[in-house]
């Protein structure tokens, strides 16, 4: 537990003189102040994320896309067999994937790790083969991973960040893959925004009504079976929050050591990791939102660092954002995952760095400004 206490203490607060700073800036641009919305607030983000104004361009990105299986497939919460996340490991790798073809067309890198998948897949250069448990346990009936696994899966994933940080990406993107994964992250997002099953169980890859009702009974009856536990350790907007830092970090541990996923512990650790270097990390749908929601439970400050890509059409997605206070780049009636959503937004992170290092100023374009 130690390197997870190490870093969760490593993450810092953005910069509020930079984010100050960088609203000034803008005040100073060849625009109507405002003008371009939503984009000037990111630039503020990204300013107090570097502490530089203006924000240095958040390039290179890798998308980092974690598999793992799931045990609670075996409730039938969905239609599509467990060999399919094996199946996709393969057709990233061979360039076949929809995050490949956006990831290319954005002049991202990509990364793929097996953080769980339950069968063993082939080395590929692009994969990261370091499993750690082929698959987690059926959350409905007990706890999907032990402590110890927890533990390793979030701190697989902070290291993956640290090897793309240190070989020079400027901006992490999430990803994930997992036949059944939409129900956990559904799980997560419940128990930690305290929304009932029912409001937040989603279509996942596009079950029938009968399955939704039967998944939506599946993820109440593992939030139940948690409810105990979960309140021990703090989780939720009713329980007594963790009193330390350390207790913080067991809390969204034990949080996915409950009713989570390889891949979705994996992913909060690389939030975490994000944080921890002072880049952007972009945010795809709602299973890398239940991972950034875990990272949030093991460290607030970790929020700030974070862009969400899109809006899934899942609707766990949106009271993750809601909890974490983000407001999303696009909503394109997206549910894919992969990270193509987040990856889809990488070009208007670009563009609001961009903009602020290179637009002119009215002094410098011998522009009249607005009059006081």
């Amino acid at each position: 537990m130690q390197r997870l206490y190490d870093l969760a203490a490593a993450v810092e607060p953005t910069e509020p003189s930079a984010a100050d700073r960088a609203r000034a800036h803008h005040l100073t641009l060849t625009k109507p102040p405002g003008s371009l919305g939503r984009l000037e607030a990111l630039g503020v983000q990204l300013s107090a994320i570097s502490g530089s104004v203006p924000p240095p361009a958040p390039r290179p990105g890798v998308v980092a896309v974690f598999a793992a299986d799931h045990g609670v497939h075996a409730e039938g919460v969905t239609p599509w067999p467990q060999e399919v996340t094996a199946q996709m490991v393969a057709n990233f790798c061979g360039g076949g994937a929809a995050i490949n073809a956006i990831a290319s067309t954005n002049g991202l890198q990509l990364a793929v790790v097996n953080a769980g998948v339950s069968v063993p897949v082939d080395n590929h250069p692009l994969l990261t083969n370091t499993p750690i448990r082929p698959g987690t346990a059926n959350l409905a009936q007990g706890p999907a991973m032990s402590h110890d696994e927890a533990v390793a899966a979030v701190a697989l994933g902070a290291e993956i960040a640290e090897r793309h940080l240190n070989a020079g990406a400027a901006c992490l993107i999430t990803g994930d893959m997992g036949i059944a994964n939409t129900t956990a992250s559904a799980a997560i997002i419940a128990a930690v925004t305290g929304r009932s099953a029912p409001a937040m169980t989603g279509r996942g890859t596009g079950i029938d009504d009968a399955m939704l009702a039967h998944k939506t009974a599946v993820i109440a009856g593992a939030l139940a079976r948690a409810s105990t536990r979960l309140g021990e350790l703090g989780v939720g907007p009713d329980a007594t929050a963790p009193a330390t830092a350390e207790a913080a970090v067991e809390a969204g541990v034990g949080l996915q050591a409950e009713i989570g996923g390889l891949e979705i512990a994996a992913l909060a650790g690389f939030c975490l990791g994000g944080a921890r270097g002072r880049v952007p990390v972009i945010v795809d749908g709602v299973i890398a939102l239940a991972g950034a929601v875990t990272a949030s439970v093991i460290q607030p400050a970790v929020g700030d660092y974070l862009v969400a890509g899109h809006l899934s059409v899942e609707p766990a997605a949106a009271a993750a954002v809601e909890h974490l206070g983000l407001d999303p780049l696009l909503d394109l009636g997206c549910r894919l995952g992969e990270g193509s959503g987040a990856a889809l937004a990488y070009p208007l992170v670009r563009a609001a760095a961009q903009i602020m290092t290179s637009m002119a100023t009215f002094d410098a374009a011998a522009i009249d400004g607005p009059s006081d």
